[in-house]
């Protein structure tokens, strides 16, 4: 299966080269696939570093069946196990969402316009207390994420490493790193989101629907089919409504739009 995701990657990078196609040019699952295998690949080439040294393959052998999470790419897990893993996954990213909500309300009295200061403590108030927001609730933020206070280069470092784990990014970077790498995925997921909009939700396959929904911060793995869809739409919506310079609030939709959604795992 690995080999097979390379031989077709290699396919879609040649058909980029040749036609001088750029990433975000690509359809939905071209994208998507070149997004996966680049993470599958980087866990093989710190397999492949570590089994350098004389007879380090036995020790190597060893560590994949003890740890079979952190050093495994997915083709190698079982049904059981994928389950598993994803929930402890989502558990470790769910652990930062309450310093994100904590992090929005401290900024809140930082918002120069009053309405928006409303609406965002609002928001905050009906996250905390169980409420799924709406659409147009998140979207009415638009503007404070696209400057100060809470524009991708405003973010403070707490906030880029509450962010990071959320995104399950490493947060052990340095600012001006975090900063980056939020930037870049945040840039991959809206570009997913323009070719999924254009594609269709309903010409994905379930399993297409609940990896989209588990890669934009929803624990997809306990909700149903027909939800899955309905919370993607919701995501499509906001996200194909926003502009590069309001990518922070995609970022931060991550927290806003899972934390409560029905059906979801506590």
């Amino acid at each position: 299966m690995l080999w097979a995701d390379a031989k077709k990657a290699r396919r879609i990078k040649t058909n980029m080269w040749k036609h001088n196609i750029k990433f975000h040019q690509l359809s939905y699952r071209e994208m998507e696939h070149l997004r996966q295998f680049r993470r599958d690949v980087t866990k093989c080439l710190f397999l492949g570093i570590i089994s350098i040294p004389p007879f380090a393959n036995y020790l190597v052998f060893l560590l994949m069946y003890l740890f079979p999470r952190q050093l495994l790419i997915r083709h190698f897990w079982t049904p059981k196990q994928q389950i598993d893993f994803l929930d402890i996954y989502h558990a470790l990213r769910k652990q930062s969402h309450p310093e994100i909500l904590c992090c929005l309300e401290r900024v809140i009295p930082l918002i120069s316009d009053a309405g928006l200061r409303w609406h965002m403590a609002e928001l905050c108030t009906k996250i905390q207390h169980g409420t799924h927001p709406a659409v147009h609730d998140i979207l009415a933020l638009r503007n404070c994420f696209s400057n100060y206070p809470l524009g991708m280069n405003q973010l403070h470092a707490l906030q880029m490493k509450a962010l990071s784990r959320a995104m399950l990014l490493t947060p052990y970077l340095p600012p001006l790193l975090l900063r980056h790498r939020l930037k870049t995925h945040t840039t991959v997921i809206h570009h997913l989101d323009k070719a999924l909009a254009k594609l269709g939700i309903g010409q994905l396959t379930a399993q297409e629907v609940k990896s989209a929904c588990y890669l934009r911060g929803l624990n997809s793995t306990h909700v149903a089919e027909d939800r899955c869809r309905t919370w993607l739409g919701e995501w499509l919506q906001i996200s194909c409504s926003l502009k590069e310079a309001e990518l922070s609030l995609l970022l931060h939709n991550v927290v806003l739009l899972s934390t409560n959604y029905i059906g979801t795992r506590r």
